[in-house]
Protein backbone atom coordinates (compact mmCIF):
# COMPACT_ATOMS: atom_id res chain seq x y z
CA UNK A 1 0.00 0.00 0.00
CA UNK A 2 1.50 3.25 -1.10
CA UNK A 3 2.29 5.83 1.33
CA UNK A 4 1.16 9.54 -0.05
CA UNK A 5 3.17 11.20 2.70
CA UNK A 6 6.11 10.35 5.29
CA UNK A 7 7.87 12.45 7.50
CA UNK A 8 9.15 12.84 11.19
CA UNK A 9 7.95 15.29 13.62
CA UNK A 10 9.04 15.88 16.97
CA UNK A 11 6.25 15.94 19.98
CA UNK A 12 7.99 17.16 23.30
CA UNK A 13 11.44 15.30 23.58
CA UNK A 14 10.47 12.42 21.38
CA UNK A 15 10.75 11.71 17.57
CA UNK A 16 7.71 10.18 15.81
CA UNK A 17 7.23 8.85 12.39
CA UNK A 18 4.14 10.25 10.70
CA UNK A 19 2.61 7.84 7.78
CA UNK A 20 -0.42 9.19 5.43
CA UNK A 21 -2.54 6.95 3.68
CA UNK A 22 -5.22 7.74 1.23
CA UNK A 23 -8.37 6.66 3.67
CA UNK A 24 -8.71 4.60 6.48
CA UNK A 25 -9.43 1.21 4.70
CA UNK A 26 -5.78 1.81 3.52
CA UNK A 27 -4.17 2.80 6.71
CA UNK A 28 -5.72 -0.75 8.10
CA UNK A 29 -4.10 -2.13 4.90
CA UNK A 30 -0.82 -0.15 5.28
CA UNK A 31 -0.46 -0.97 9.09
CA UNK A 32 -1.49 -4.46 8.38
CA UNK A 33 1.26 -5.11 6.19
CA UNK A 34 3.58 -3.40 8.60
CA UNK A 35 2.30 -5.77 11.46
CA UNK A 36 3.03 -9.21 10.01
CA UNK A 37 6.60 -7.62 9.01
CA UNK A 38 7.31 -6.74 12.09
CA UNK A 39 6.40 -10.01 13.64
CA UNK A 40 8.69 -11.68 11.09
CA UNK A 41 11.72 -9.40 12.59
CA UNK A 42 11.00 -10.95 15.90
CA UNK A 43 12.97 -13.40 17.40
CA UNK A 44 11.65 -13.82 20.79
CA UNK A 45 9.38 -16.97 21.71
CA UNK A 46 6.62 -14.89 22.99
CA UNK A 47 5.38 -11.10 21.06
CA UNK A 48 3.48 -9.05 23.18
CA UNK A 49 1.44 -7.14 21.35
CA UNK A 50 -1.91 -4.63 22.98
CA UNK A 51 -5.00 -3.96 20.99
CA UNK A 52 -7.34 -0.88 20.85
CA UNK A 53 -10.73 -0.55 19.65
CA UNK A 54 -11.91 1.89 17.18
CA UNK A 55 -12.77 1.93 13.28
CA UNK A 56 -9.55 1.44 12.30
CA UNK A 57 -8.30 -1.77 14.07
CA UNK A 58 -11.77 -3.27 13.24
CA UNK A 59 -11.09 -2.84 9.46
CA UNK A 60 -7.24 -4.24 10.96
CA UNK A 61 -8.97 -6.92 12.20
CA UNK A 62 -10.42 -8.10 9.25
CA UNK A 63 -7.83 -7.71 6.92
CA UNK A 64 -5.81 -9.89 9.62
CA UNK A 65 -8.43 -12.41 9.43
CA UNK A 66 -9.23 -12.64 5.56
CA UNK A 67 -5.13 -12.01 4.28
CA UNK A 68 -2.87 -13.03 6.89
CA UNK A 69 -4.30 -15.74 8.83
CA UNK A 70 -2.44 -18.42 7.78
CA UNK A 71 0.70 -15.92 7.06
CA UNK A 72 1.24 -15.41 11.19
CA UNK A 73 2.51 -18.21 13.85
CA UNK A 74 -0.37 -16.95 16.49
CA UNK A 75 0.99 -19.40 19.13
CA UNK A 76 3.58 -17.18 19.86
CA UNK A 77 1.70 -13.67 19.82
CA UNK A 78 0.05 -12.80 23.03
CA UNK A 79 -2.88 -10.15 22.83
CA UNK A 80 -3.69 -7.58 25.47
CA UNK A 81 -6.01 -4.40 25.09
CA UNK A 82 -5.21 -1.12 26.43
CA UNK A 83 -8.35 -0.47 28.09
CA UNK A 84 -11.57 -2.25 27.33
CA UNK A 85 -15.31 -0.69 28.61
CA UNK A 86 -17.07 -1.86 31.36
CA UNK A 87 -19.60 -4.44 29.83
CA UNK A 88 -19.82 -8.38 29.38
CA UNK A 89 -17.79 -9.56 25.85
CA UNK A 90 -20.90 -10.14 24.17
CA UNK A 91 -21.77 -6.21 24.36
CA UNK A 92 -21.08 -4.67 21.29
CA UNK A 93 -18.99 -1.81 22.97
CA UNK A 94 -16.85 -4.08 23.76
CA UNK A 95 -13.17 -4.10 22.05
CA UNK A 96 -12.34 -7.50 22.87
CA UNK A 97 -16.06 -8.89 21.84
CA UNK A 98 -15.53 -7.28 18.01
CA UNK A 99 -11.92 -8.64 17.63
CA UNK A 100 -13.00 -12.06 18.74
CA UNK A 101 -15.60 -12.15 16.28
CA UNK A 102 -13.88 -10.42 13.53
CA UNK A 103 -10.03 -12.24 14.21
CA UNK A 104 -9.86 -14.00 17.04
CA UNK A 105 -12.38 -16.73 15.52
CA UNK A 106 -11.07 -17.42 12.60
CA UNK A 107 -7.02 -17.69 13.42
CA UNK A 108 -5.64 -20.60 15.14
CA UNK A 109 -4.18 -18.55 18.19
CA UNK A 110 -4.16 -20.70 21.60
CA UNK A 111 -7.04 -19.28 24.01
CA UNK A 112 -4.42 -19.03 26.56
CA UNK A 113 -2.57 -16.09 24.79
CA UNK A 114 -5.99 -13.93 24.62
CA UNK A 115 -5.52 -12.02 27.74
CA UNK A 116 -8.85 -10.13 27.83
CA UNK A 117 -10.67 -7.16 30.30
CA UNK A 118 -12.55 -9.70 32.48
CA UNK A 119 -15.29 -6.34 31.62
CA UNK A 120 -18.29 -7.74 33.72
CA UNK A 121 -16.38 -7.56 36.61
CA UNK A 122 -15.66 -5.05 39.51
CA UNK A 123 -13.69 -2.09 37.55
CA UNK A 124 -11.49 -1.82 40.31
CA UNK A 125 -10.54 -5.56 40.99
CA UNK A 126 -10.69 -5.85 38.07
CA UNK A 127 -7.92 -3.19 37.17
CA UNK A 128 -5.77 -4.91 39.92
CA UNK A 129 -6.03 -8.52 38.30
CA UNK A 130 -5.43 -7.38 34.87
CA UNK A 131 -2.24 -5.52 36.03
CA UNK A 132 -1.14 -8.62 37.61
CA UNK A 133 -1.72 -10.63 34.39
CA UNK A 134 0.45 -8.19 32.65
CA UNK A 135 3.16 -8.75 34.89
CA UNK A 136 2.60 -12.60 34.24
CA UNK A 137 3.32 -12.47 30.79
CA UNK A 138 5.54 -9.67 30.14
CA UNK A 139 8.97 -9.13 30.14
CA UNK A 140 9.46 -6.33 33.22
CA UNK A 141 11.39 -3.25 32.82
CA UNK A 142 13.67 -1.76 35.69
CA UNK A 143 10.52 -0.02 37.49
CA UNK A 144 8.86 -3.71 37.68
CA UNK A 145 6.13 -2.34 34.97
CA UNK A 146 5.41 -4.68 31.61
CA UNK A 147 7.13 -3.83 28.33
CA UNK A 148 4.75 -4.53 25.58
CA UNK A 149 6.50 -5.54 22.99
CA UNK A 150 3.84 -3.49 20.71
CA UNK A 151 1.52 -0.89 21.84
CA UNK A 152 -1.22 0.07 19.47
CA UNK A 153 -2.96 2.51 20.11
CA UNK A 154 -5.49 5.27 18.96
CA UNK A 155 -6.79 9.10 19.59
CA UNK A 156 -10.04 10.68 20.23
CA UNK A 157 -11.14 13.50 19.18
CA UNK A 158 -10.53 15.35 22.45
CA UNK A 159 -6.85 14.33 22.49
CA UNK A 160 -7.50 11.24 24.68
CA UNK A 161 -5.75 7.94 23.91
CA UNK A 162 -6.42 4.60 25.36
CA UNK A 163 -9.19 5.43 28.03
CA UNK A 164 -7.07 8.77 29.54
CA UNK A 165 -9.23 11.33 29.27
CA UNK A 166 -8.09 14.62 29.23
CA UNK A 167 -10.24 14.79 32.67
CA UNK A 168 -8.14 12.30 34.07
CA UNK A 169 -4.83 12.72 32.42
CA UNK A 170 -3.47 12.13 36.08
CA UNK A 171 -3.29 8.72 34.77
CA UNK A 172 -0.46 9.72 32.82
CA UNK A 173 1.81 9.12 35.81
CA UNK A 174 -0.35 6.86 38.19
CA UNK A 175 1.50 4.48 40.40
CA UNK A 176 -1.17 1.43 39.29
CA UNK A 177 -0.23 -0.69 36.27
CA UNK A 178 -4.50 -0.07 35.26
CA UNK A 179 -6.97 1.91 36.48
CA UNK A 180 -10.44 2.31 36.52
CA UNK A 181 -11.35 5.65 33.94
CA UNK A 182 -13.95 7.06 33.19
CA UNK A 183 -15.92 8.62 30.06
CA UNK A 184 -16.59 11.72 30.53
CA UNK A 185 -20.05 12.73 28.31
CA UNK A 186 -21.19 8.99 29.19
CA UNK A 187 -19.92 8.30 32.56
CA UNK A 188 -19.06 4.98 31.49
CA UNK A 189 -16.46 3.02 33.70
CA UNK A 190 -13.51 1.87 32.03
CA UNK A 191 -10.55 -0.23 32.45
CA UNK A 192 -7.15 1.54 31.01
CA UNK A 193 -3.52 0.84 30.77
CA UNK A 194 -2.34 4.08 32.79
CA UNK A 195 0.80 6.69 31.12
CA UNK A 196 3.90 4.59 32.82
CA UNK A 197 2.94 0.90 31.32
CA UNK A 198 1.30 2.91 27.82
CA UNK A 199 5.18 4.45 28.06
CA UNK A 200 7.17 1.44 29.12
CA UNK A 201 6.04 0.02 25.82
CA UNK A 202 9.28 -0.95 23.47
CA UNK A 203 7.08 -0.02 20.03
CA UNK A 204 3.83 2.46 19.87
CA UNK A 205 1.86 2.78 16.47
CA UNK A 206 -1.08 5.07 17.00
CA UNK A 207 -3.58 5.13 14.01
CA UNK A 208 -5.79 7.92 13.83
CA UNK A 209 -8.37 8.34 11.12
CA UNK A 210 -10.66 11.08 10.12
CA UNK A 211 -11.12 14.62 9.41
CA UNK A 212 -12.34 15.52 13.18
CA UNK A 213 -9.58 14.58 14.61
CA UNK A 214 -7.74 17.31 11.87
CA UNK A 215 -7.41 20.04 14.51
CA UNK A 216 -6.16 18.26 17.48
CA UNK A 217 -3.23 16.56 15.74
CA UNK A 218 -2.34 19.95 14.47
CA UNK A 219 -2.01 21.28 17.58
CA UNK A 220 0.18 18.10 18.99
CA UNK A 221 2.64 18.33 15.90
CA UNK A 222 2.71 21.76 16.00
CA UNK A 223 3.23 22.33 19.64
CA UNK A 224 0.35 25.27 19.68
CA UNK A 225 -2.50 26.09 21.25
CA UNK A 226 -3.68 23.46 24.07
CA UNK A 227 -1.46 20.78 22.52
CA UNK A 228 -0.06 19.91 26.54
CA UNK A 229 -3.84 19.43 27.57
CA UNK A 230 -4.29 16.20 25.10
CA UNK A 231 -2.93 12.51 26.60
CA UNK A 232 -2.04 11.39 22.92
CA UNK A 233 0.76 14.39 23.43
CA UNK A 234 2.31 12.93 26.73
CA UNK A 235 3.05 9.55 25.78
CA UNK A 236 6.48 8.72 25.36
CA UNK A 237 9.03 5.56 24.63
CA UNK A 238 12.27 5.39 24.16
CA UNK A 239 11.16 3.36 21.46
CA UNK A 240 10.10 4.03 18.00
CA UNK A 241 6.69 5.94 17.46
CA UNK A 242 4.49 6.12 14.65
CA UNK A 243 1.86 7.97 13.41
CA UNK A 244 -0.67 5.98 10.55
CA UNK A 245 -3.00 8.61 9.80
CA UNK A 246 -5.58 9.06 6.65
CA UNK A 247 -5.31 12.66 4.57
CA UNK A 248 -8.16 13.47 5.89
CA UNK A 249 -6.95 13.40 9.84
CA UNK A 250 -3.50 14.95 8.55
CA UNK A 251 -5.40 17.71 6.68
CA UNK A 252 -4.43 20.34 9.71
CA UNK A 253 -2.49 23.19 7.79
CA UNK A 254 -4.08 23.58 4.78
Amino acid sequence: MAVISFSTVQIRSMQADKKIFADNPAVAQAFAEDFVAWLETQSQPKVTVSLSGGSTPTLLFEILAKQFADKIDWSRVHLFWGDERCVPPEDPQSNYGVCKSLLLDHVSIPESNVHRVIGESDPEAEAVRYGDEMKAHCELNADGLPMLDLLILGMGGDGHTASIFPHQIELLKSDAICAVATHPESGQKRVSMTGPVLCAAKKIDFLVTGAGKASVLGEIFGKTGDWETYPTSLIESKGPIAFYLDEAAASFGK
